[in-house]
């Protein structure tokens, strides 16, 4: 080990001071345990913990940030693709007005926005431009430390397989993006006059779905990691009487059904995210009913329009038909929030650990607001705050739904230190 005076004498030396850091062991920020018996892995610096919980978090933030772009129309406004130099917004009135032309040049400019002013262009462009930075940013806060606790030896082979996956999702993501927004910007939106100059839903879920990936990814590589810092460091009191607990046969039922649900919630807030990409969300705007019943008539539910002329394509009616889309959407929101509240009907009776138990109630209170948020946003014809703040509690209902299912996982056999 290196002595503090000795570190001070070497401070004067750059070269002295590389040399000494040279001598700390690859793998000093690690902490070993064991899952069995006595053979010994290691655990993630805990900072590592910290710092995934923090990328999930910006995570979130996009998500937030990209519904609101949606949502005032401004996702098409940025015509071109430049991941580097498209980083700084336009300096003088020369370079507004250049983009403002090329703006022009789509079909959203002349079915949308028709006749906006400069002033109006640049609110739009800013919205845009401010998601596609955080987007920059958040790639920066990951891959930079990322690379960093590795080349430390902070993270662990598998922990470096994680974070390796999570970024090959991350810039999986940024392509979606992209790829999205072009489909927003083909020609023939404007020369079809029964065509509405916007993002392919499919594209726009494909984009959502990467989101809700890696916010999950991320959250749940924190989580573990900070389980397995507070057992090795003995902070959680009676890990072998948690851990029986954990492995009750009814507990792991319950377990078993909490994931079904993260499975069902997710479904419903992807659905969302074909209701937002046919802005389905405009049409029957009233609950329970649609229109003179509780669902369409049928012949509206499955219109062979959508078929385009093909027989064997009516399924289409499931993913490209407004009504369809968004009664999908009201039967899997509807059933998550049943299976959710009876699942925390059922958790009030099972003896839970305490923190399995605040979470429970977490879940069944964002699954309250989140039907509330849905059905104002619905019955106010999709109002910009709260159609926004629908799309960010239905991460909290993925949130806690997982999160209850974390803490139920049996602790591993950890060796303290």
């Amino acid at each position: 080990m290196v002595g503090r005076a000795q570190f001070l004498q070497a401070s004067r030396s750059h070269a002295a001071v590389r040399g000494i850091l040279r001598q700390i062991p690859a793998n000093a920020f690690k902490r070993s345990y064991s899952t069995s018996g006595e053979a010994k892995r290691t655990v993630d610096a805990p900072i590592v913990g910290y710092w995934s919980l923090f990328c999930a978090s910006m995570v979130f933030g996009i998500i937030v940030w990209g519904g609101l772009t949606r949502l005032t129309e401004s996702g098409l406004s940025i015509v071109e693709w430049k991941p580097i130099t498209g980083a700084t917004l336009p300096t003088s009135e020369a370079e507004w007005e250049s983009e403002f032309e090329k703006y022009k040049q789509f079909p959203e400019y002349h079915k949308v926005h028709i006749g906006i002013s400069l002033d109006e262009f640049k609110r739009i462009y800013f919205m845009e431009w401010f998601h596609r930075n955080i987007g920059r940013l958040f790639g920066v806060v990951y891959l930079l430390p990322a690379a960093y606790f590795v080349s430390k030896g902070m993270v662990t082979r598998t922990g470096t397989m994680k974070i390796g996956g999570l970024g090959l999702l991350l810039l999986g993501q940024g392509a979606m993006g992209w790829y999205m927004v072009a489909s927003g910007l083909e020609k023939e939106l404007g020369e079809r006059s029964d065509a509405v100059p916007r993002v392919s839903q499919y594209r726009l879920t494909s984009h959502l779905t990467l989101a809700y990936l890696l916010y999950a990814g991320l959250s749940l590589y924190g989580w573990n990691n900070f389980r397995a810092n507070r057992l090795l460091h003995s902070k959680i009191a009676n890990p072998d009487a948690l851990r029986a607990l954990q492995q009750k046969p009814a507990i792991q039922r319950f377990r078993r059904k909490i994931a079904a649900s993260v499975v069902l919630a997710s479904a419903a807030c992807l659905s969302g995210g074909m209701v937002a990409g046919l802005d389905a969300g405009l049409i029957y705007n009233e609950f329970p009913q649609m229109g003179l019943g509780i669902t369409p008539p049928l012949e509206e539910l499955w219109n062979k329009a959508f078929a385009r002329g093909d027989p064997s394509a009516m399924w289409r009616n499931l993913t490209e038909n407004p009504a369809t889309v968004q009664l999908e959407h009201r039967i899997l929101a509807v059933s998550t929030f049943f299976v959710l509240s009876a699942l925390w009907w059922q958790g009030r009776r099972l003896p839970l650990p305490k923190a399995s138990r605040i979470v429970l109630h977490c879940m069944y209170g964002a699954a309250w607001l989140q039907v509330a948020l849905g059905i104002s946003t619905l019955v106010n014809f999709v109002p910009i705050a709260l159609a926004s703040a629908h799309q960010a509690n239905s991460v909290l209902v993925l949130a806690t739904s997982l999160g209850l299912y974390h803490t139920l996982r049996p602790l591993p056999r950890i060796i303290p230190l």
